[in-house]
C-alpha cells in the first residue's frame, strides 16, 4: 500500500448526523469509537491508505475474527466455483451436490444455490444468541450453539426442517450460509481453506495467514457462515478485489458478472444480495453514490464504494450500534471530494 497525505486530519474533523439519533454532530471516531468499542478503522482509496487508526492492542496486521463477514467471502468462493464450472448454475438444486438430502424433506430438491445466496432458503433456523430466551426458544439457542461448537455439522444439516417454501421469503440465518459452504466444498472437491488459499490468498498476495474454524477433525466441515479470522489489511484487499470488479494486478480472479450480481444496488430482498448488503437494509435512502458492505456481529464491517474508489474496514468488540457503521461510512463516501 502507498499512503495519501492530509486526508486523515480531514476525516477526523468532519462531523456526522444520523436520522436515527445514534449519533449527532460528532466526528467519525466519536460516533463509532468509545461507544462501540471500535478497535480499528482502515480506509483505502485505490491503492493508498488514507486513514489507519487502532486502539488497545489492535494493529492493522493482527489477526481477528470477522464473524459473518465470512459469508461474503463464501459468496466470492461460490462465484469462482461457478466460473470454473464446478457449480454449473446457481439455479441448480442443492441436492445436485448434496444428494443425501433427497431422501429428506422434498423441499431440499426445490432449494437452489441462488436461494442460499439471497437468504431465502426457508430453513427453520434462527441466529439466537441471548441466554435470556423464552423456554420455547431454547431449542433454537441450542441449534445455534451446536452450529458454532458442535462436531458434526453434516448430521445437523440432515436433521434440518423447513419453515417455508424455498424462495418464498427472506430470512437471515447462518445455517443457510453453512449449507452453501458445504455445497462449495462438495462441488470443488477441496476443503474451504484449501480453495480459499488457492483462489484468493495466494493470488492476492495476502500479507498474513488466515484461520478458519472447522467442526472437528472427523468431518472437517468449515464454518462458512462465520469462522474466518484475518487481518485488517488483508480484509481490505478483498474489498479492493471487488472495487476492481474481480481483477487483481491484471489477473481475473472472479467474473465481472458475479461482482455485478453481488453488489448492484437494489431494495429487493431487503437490500441483501449474494451475501452483501446495501444501506437500504437499515432504512436509509439511496444516496447519490451508494456502496455495499459485508457485516459481522459486533460490527465487523467491510464497506466498498465504487463511485469514490473507497474501501473501509472497521473491527471492534461491541455491536449495539453496528448497523449504523456502514451508514456512517456511506455518509463519508458521499462527502468525499471527487
Amino acid at each position: 500500500f502507498g499512503r495519501a497525505a492530509n486526508r486523515a486530519d480531514w476525516i477526523d474533523t468532519l462531523h456526522f448526523f444520523n436520522q436515527g439519533k445514534r449519533y449527532s454532530n460528532t466526528t467519525m471516531w466519536e460516533a463509532i469509537g468509545p461507544k462501540t468499542e471500535t478497535q480499528g478503522v482502515l480506509i483505502v482509496q485505490n491503492d493508498s491508505i488514507v486513514y489507519e487508526k487502532c486502539t488497545g492492542d489492535m494493529t492493522p496486521d493482527k489477526i481477528a475474527g470477522v464473524f459473518s463477514v465470512t459469508k461474503s467471502v463464501t459468496s466470492l468462493l461460490c462465484g469462482i466455483a461457478v466460473d470454473e464450472g464446478y457449480i454449473r448454475s446457481i439455479d441448480d438444486a442443492v441436492t445436485d451436490y448434496l444428494p443425501e438430502l433427497k431422501k429428506r424433506d422434498s423441499r431440499w430438491q426445490r432449494l437452489t444455490i441462488r436461494h442460499l445466496l439471497d437468504m431465502r432458503s426457508g430453513l427453520d433456523f434462527d441466529d439466537t444468541y441471548s441466554l435470556s430466551v423464552k423456554a420455547k426458544d431454547l431449542k433454537r439457542l441450542h441449534a445455534m450453539a451446536k452450529l458454532n461448537y458442535g462436531r458434526n455439522i453434516p448430521a445437523q444439516i440432515r436433521k434440518l426442517k423447513f419453515r417455508s417454501e424455498p424462495g418464498a421469503e427472506y430470512n437471515y440465518d447462518s445455517m443457510t450460509s453453512e449449507v452453501l459452504g458445504v455445497v462449495i466444498e462438495r462441488a470443488v472437491g477441496r476443503s474451504y481453506a484449501e480453495y480459499l488459499g488457492e483462489k484468493i490468498w495466494t493470488p492476492l498476495g495476502m500479507e498474513s495467514p488466515a484461520y478458519m474454524n472447522y467442526d472437528g477433525k472427523k468431518h472437517h466441515t468449515a464454518h462458512a457462515f462465520g469462522g474466518l479470522a484475518l487481518t485488517m489489511r488483508d480484509l481490505v484487499k478483498i474489498g479492493r478485489l471487488y472495487l476492481n470488479r474481480g481483477v487483481w494486478n491484471g489477473t481475473r480472479i472472479v467474473s465481472e458478472a458475479w461482482i455485478e450480481q453481488s453488489t448492484a444496488y437494489s431494495r429487493e430482498n431487503e437490500g441483501y444480495h449474494f451475501c452483501w448488503y446495501n444501506t437500504s437494509c437499515i432504512g436509509a435512502e439511496k444516496p447519490e453514490f451508494p456502496g455495499y458492505y459485508a457485516l459481522g456481529i459486533r460490527g465487523q464491517v467491510l464497506y466498498v464504494n465504487p463511485h469514490k474508489r473507497l474501501v473501509m474496514v472497521r473491527l471492534g468488540l461491541k455491536d449495539d450500534t453496528y448497523a449504523h457503521i456502514p451508514y456512517l461510512f456511506e455518509q463519508l463516501s458521499n462527502l468525499w471530494p471527487e
